[in-house]
């Protein structure tokens, strides 16, 4: 059962503020010593940054798409066990899911998966009464998202205030705060969204604070939180998401302990177990899209997984049979990269003697030739660049050749988001056939590496890790 108080904190739009909100009660809900589990519709990896500096836990996402709506309430309690609140910040406008898919992967869908009340987040710097119209028509738009509440954001002044609170009065929709315009909470962005936590760790603290004084100051907290409270409690048809459970159920792992709880993302406090395949994942500011289910699900599998960061380590961890490289941000970090000669070479090595490599995104950037003309691991003979075009969108993938993550026909949905571009895009044994946007073919599969662009949940294929690790463990 999902038995937790939640809110899911929507908007019309975005752009609208939900960031800054759902970071902000965050942060105050736990100053108040509340254990706040953070979640994020869809599959931003930034937001959960901000989100986990907030409340000291792994931010979590909530993909209806990648995973499928039967496994959102199971993620959600898992990632919510033992907490007192959870909030979840949607994305986009409430209403907006998968392109052509209806409501599918929207705030709305998760929203209605959980049963929790929603609070409509709405920039309030260019209207006054027509607030009531914009709010009345969110929330009669459907009649199973409940809208319970409205957090007026970028308000003028005082008589901006009360314009708008008369106003709302007639949408019988509650207002629960009021922030003003203020420019300590903005966090800088730049081509794929907002500056990582990791890449500004002091300003993004400050920035958390921020959010966490403005929020307190400008919200009814206590409302907030009873208005959490009465969320009704909801099946969950098998329970809590279980990364053990999840192995076991895909076939089997190796040594797998049953433990793996939601904060478990490491080999445990005793430290790497000599029976166990040693599964280097890359962190730091170059890679910070990964989802923390991923090495919950590796470890479960038989992995102790250490994490490394590229940008300073001049070797793999001791013992890697096994290495993953998640999304992030080589472009802005390539001369850093590139000037590691001693890692590139261990990489390139490690993939060399066969060992399975996973690589996404950034990972295949980092595995190529060369970026921006700088060289990096040569593990690929393809280069890549920066270009002006955003690629970005739900993906449909089909395996076409066997690799450490897929038998050939495996089917998963994935997501690309990135301004890059690989040059070939597909080597000789391609990664993946793409049937959406359009029908192509994309990545490299050549001994035990698997390199691509599109990021996928392993939760929705726990068999991905099982596999992984069976090829790491030899």
């Amino acid at each position: 059962m999902v038995t937790v108080p939640r809110l899911v904190i929507a908007a019309p739009a975005s752009g609208s503020g939900k960031t800054t909100v759902a970071t902000g009660l965050m942060a105050a809900f736990a100053e108040r010593g509340l254990a706040v589990s953070p979640h994020k519709v869809g599959p931003d990896y930034i937001d959960p940054g901000y989100h986990s500096l907030a409340t000291g836990r792994a931010g979590r996402n909530l993909d209806a798409y990648m995973c499928g709506p039967e496994l959102v309430a199971p993620l959600f309690a898992h990632g919510a066990r033992g907490c007192d609140l959870a909030i979840v910040e949607g994305v986009m406008g409430l209403y907006d899911g998968a392109s052509g898919r209806g409501e599918l992967a929207s705030t709305a869908h998760v929203a209605k998966l959980l049963q929790a009340p929603v609070v409509l987040v709405v920039d309030a710097s260019s209207q006054s009464r027509s607030v009531a119209a914009l709010v009345h028509g969110f929330a009669s738009w459907d009649p199973q998202v409940r809208i319970s509440g409205v957090i007026l954001n970028k308000v003028g002044s005082d008589r901006h205030e009360m314009l708008l609170r008369e106003a709302l009065e007639e949408s019988g929709v509650p207002v629960m705060g009021v922030l003003r315009r203020a420019e300590q909470v903005a966090t800088p962005s730049r081509h794929l969204g907002l500056v990582p936590v990791a890449e500004r760790r002091g300003d993004a603290v400050a920035a958390v604070a921020a959010m966490g004084a403005q929020v307190r100051s400008g919200c009814d907290l206590d409302a907030l939180m009873a208005l959490a409270r009465s969320a009704p409690r909801t099946p969950a048809a098998s329970g809590a998401w279980d990364p053990a459970g999840a192995v076991r159920e895909a076939g089997g792992g190796r040594d797998a302990d049953g433990e793996g709880g939601p904060e478990r993302l490491d080999g445990g406090p005793g430290g790497p177990d000599r029976g166990r395949p040693v599964v280097a994942v890359a962190g730091g500011p170059a890679f910070t899209f990964s989802y923390a289910e991923h090495s919950e699900l590796l470890t479960a599998a038989g992995a102790d997984v250490v994490t490394f960061d590229p940008l300073r380590d001049e070797a793999l961890p001791e013992g890697t049979r096994g290495l993953v490289i998640g999304g992030g941000f080589p472009e802005v970090y390539a001369p850093e990269l590139s000037a590691n000669e001693p890692l590139r070479k261990a990489v390139a090595d490690l993939a060399a003697a066969g060992a399975p490599l996973a690589a996404e995104c950034a990972g295949l950037l980092y595995l190529s030739r060369s970026l921006d003309g700088l060289p990096m691991c040569g593990v690929l003979d393809a280069d890549g660049r920066m270009s002006k075009r955003l690629t970005l969108g739900y993906r449909e993938a089909v395996a076409l050749t066997d690799s450490p993550l897929a038998a050939v026909g495996t089917r998963l949905r994935g997501h690309e988001f990135h301004r890059t571009v690989l040059e070939p895009g597909a080597g000789a044994s391609p990664a993946w056939g793409m049937h959406l946007p359009e029908r192509r073919v994309e990545g490299f599969v050549q001994q035990g590496v698997h390199a691509s662009y599109l990021h996928t949940h392993w939760a929705s294929a726990p068999g991905v890790a099982r596999r992984f690790v069976e090829r790491a463990a030899g």
